[in-house]
């Protein structure tokens, strides 16, 4: 099997950014997936060293610093110290979770870049960025706000539109302005260092396309593929800002490594310093090739993990590739995406605050709902369904039946004619070596949902088999065939509890304790033997029923916190403010027309964008709009619209499109056609 084949394994799970709390969707997206297999890893005695540890640097620590009127380091000690307590308290088994402020990150950052910059890899380029001259600083794209040229967005950033989706650059925001003074930015010369990534392309697609096109995820390689099909290009690896790690060249001053550069050097720097807290060598889980290095991600990381960081780690020379990054898609939440900024999310710690015994539920819903290949959604019905129909009436239901059986029978006593009791039916142990088998396959090919799914149908044979033996009916007429269902349900109750540990570990140290087991751990190897003589400790429930009314009560709280968030940001949240003054000539220039919407479809490979057709009264014709979150393609067909005639024709995915129409937008991002009130005709002039 696959995992015999390395002598250690270094697992990573995505550095979380330090800016604020983070929700389950993260934790269902890099964090338990990333646990299940290092847990499961150590189960089969492998060397395993698992890091993670907090992001913070960058313009999202700044950002927050901003907004709650501090300092980044005030937000990164804040938030670091809320995210590495949730994820003890959810029992995310890191090895260690470092920080990217500490001093070993920044000294293994910049010998990193001086390695590469000391071969020349690095492109020095001097080109013109823009500068806010109030603030008296070079402005990062995020630092930069204006009108997104696609969907006409006042809010768009300098590197994306949240709206539609755009990926963008500063150049090609309308009417551009600074977040830091509100003023607009002017251009300054200033000097970067870029990574040629387009020299890297070959490498990558024989790499990737041709070495991993069987054993990396549909969704991971066809976000590669596109990537580098498209073609790559140089990326700045150092950015004008205060904030970050200062790049080790003389003439650098006010200059830092740009965040994803930094970011995953900081699995490297965790490992260093796990290795001196524990007297190891960091090198071999680094630069030995019998060394298996695994990244667990979120889809949103695909570009950095597998194309930009193996990039980097090529061009050292001295490190070993990621040998798979099993990236996850997103989580959304009762039927919306889920966003702590609009108060539609679980935050790990408000789960933990209303629920802090039921920390396994969540695991398990969170794994039986991974969206491992596409998006998922988490509902509070279905997580009440999943805990009452499958972890309290299957897994639970076995083990209290077993343990008050053998107590209102034997006294709790394991008593037989021989030294040790093993599984005397045939049938179970032909089922549960399938089992075993199939679990095994699961995890070694990163299929956590179907794994935890192969461990519940170990239970579900317990089940099966109790409702076979009938032992309470046979206790009077052949008490010895009753005593031994019942040693064949303990036998398998700790099968079950060693397959769990993964992913309910809390559940399975539970179920150790009730049949008295000697340690709390249970190796894949360890034969499951009960003593003669042996004595069971007291039982009790592993679960509890979900009653109705506690759901209600965390749906209403979800609305709640998101109305509640709507009127703060409704109070304290300003109008757009007016543009500059235009005179009517400029009006005049526009020529804006009612049109009717003929079709609607979606744009392949994008979530926001619609591709209409256009009934203008002059003409058919194309626009692609970046409204598809908001309206269903055959719910607008026949919408009458105020489309922007003359606007210069703009190739957007590959489709033209030649105009654009106006939609109106409030302050909570909700969009509505600008349209007449009575129905005109196509090409009326809008004045």
């Amino acid at each position: 099997m696959e995992a015999q084949k390395y002598k250690r394994y270094t697992i990573t799970a995505a550095l979380p950014y330090a800016n604020g709390p983070k929700h389950i969707g993260h934790l269902a997206g890099a964090y338990i997936p990333a646990d299940l297999y290092a847990r499961y890893l150590r189960l089969k005695r492998k060397d395993v060293v698992f890091v993670c540890g907090s992001d913070e640097h960058g313009t999202a620590i700044a950002n927050q610093a901003m907004k709650e009127g501090t300092t980044p380091r005030a937000i990164i000690d804040k938030y670091h110290e809320l995210i590495k307590y949730c994820f003890g308290k959810l029992n995310i088994s890191f090895d260690i979770y470092h920080r990217t402020s500490e001093p070993i990150h920044h000294e293994t950052a910049q010998d990193f870049f001086t390695n590469l910059n000391d071969k020349g890899i690095f492109e020095e380029q001097e080109s013109e960025q823009y500068y806010d001259e109030q603030a008296g600083a070079f402005l990062a794209d995020r630092y930069i706000i204006g009108t997104c040229p696609v969907c006409a967005n006042d809010g768009a950033y300098g590197d994306q539109c949240e709206k539609c989706g755009s990926s963008l650059s500063p150049d090609e925001l309308i009417d551009p302005r600074s977040t830091l003074s509100g003023d607009k930015p002017v251009k300054r010369m200033t000097k970067h260092w870029y990574l040629p990534l387009d020299k890297y392309e070959n490498w990558l697609g024989e790499w990737i396309l041709k070495g991993h096109s069987k054993d990396w995820k549909t969704n991971v390689y066809g976000q590669c593929k596109s990537w580098i099909d498209g073609g790559l290009h140089p990326r700045a690896v150092t950015r004008d800002l205060d904030w970050g790690i200062k790049v080790p060249v003389e003439g650098a001053d006010g200059k830092v490594l740009y965040v994803w550069f930094d970011a995953p050097i900081g699995y490297i720097s965790a490992t260093k310093q796990w290795a001196i807290d524990n007297g190891k060598d960091w090198k071999p889980y680094w630069q030995d090739k019998e060394t298996k290095l695994v990244h667990f991600i979120g889809k949103d990381n695909i570009v950095f993990h597998c194309i930009v960081f193996p990039a980097m780690l090529k061009a050292h020379g001295e490190f070993i590739l990621p040998d798979n990054v099993p990236a996850n898609e997103f989580m959304n939440l009762e039927g919306d995406k889920m966003s702590t900024s609009r108060g539609w999310s679980i935050e790990m710690h408000e789960y933990l605050e209303t629920f802090p015994d039921k920390v396994d539920e969540l695991r398990y819903y969170l794994t039986a709902i991974a969206p491992e290949t596409s998006d998922s959604e988490f509902t509070w019905k279905d997580y009440q369904a999943r805990v009452n129909n499958e972890l309290v009436a299957i897994l639970g239901n076995l083990v209290n039946r077993v343990m008050v059986l053998m107590y209102k029978f034997f006294d709790g006593k394991v008593e037989a004619n021989f030294a040790q009791i093993t599984l005397t039916d045939a049938n179970l142990n032909t089922e549960l070596s399938r089992l075993y088998d199939e679990l095994e396959q699961s995890m070694e090919s990163y299929k956590f949902r179907q794994a935890q799914q192969n461990v519940m149908e170990i239970a579900r044979l317990g089940n099966r088999y109790l409702t076979e033996q009938e032992p309470w009916k046979t206790i009077k007429t052949n008490p010895e065939a009753a005593r031994e269902a019942l040693h064949n349900c303990l036998v398998l109750m700790g099968h079950i509890a060693g397959c769990l540990q993964p992913f309910l570990p809390g559940t399975a140290k539970k179920i150790l304790g009730m049949l008295n087991w000697p340690t709390d751990t249970v190796y894949f190897d360890e034969e499951i033997t009960i003593a003669n003589g042996h004595q069971l400790n007291t039982a009790s429930l592993l679960f509890e029923k979900l009653e109705d009314e506690v759901i209600e009560q965390q749906i209403q709280k979800l609305i709640s916190k998101k109305q509640a968030l709507e009127v703060v940001i409704e109070e304290t949240t300003p109008v757009t403010p007016a543009k500059e003054n235009i005179n009517y000539e400029q009006f005049a220039a526009m020529d804006i027309r009612i049109g009717t919407i003929l079709t609607a479809e979606k744009v392949a490979k994008t979530k926001k964008l619609l591709k209409l057709t256009i009934d203008t009264g002059l003409d058919q014709r194309t626009v692609v709009s970046g409204i598809a979150e908001y309206f269903e393609p055959e719910a607008i067909i026949g919408q009458q619209v105020s489309i922007l005639v003359n606007l210069e024709p703009r190739e957007i995915k590959g489709i033209l499109s030649q105009g654009m129409i106006l939609m109106a937008e409030n302050a909570e991002g909700t969009l509505s056609f600008v349209a007449p009130v009575a129905a005109m005709h196509n090409g009326s002039v809008v004045r």
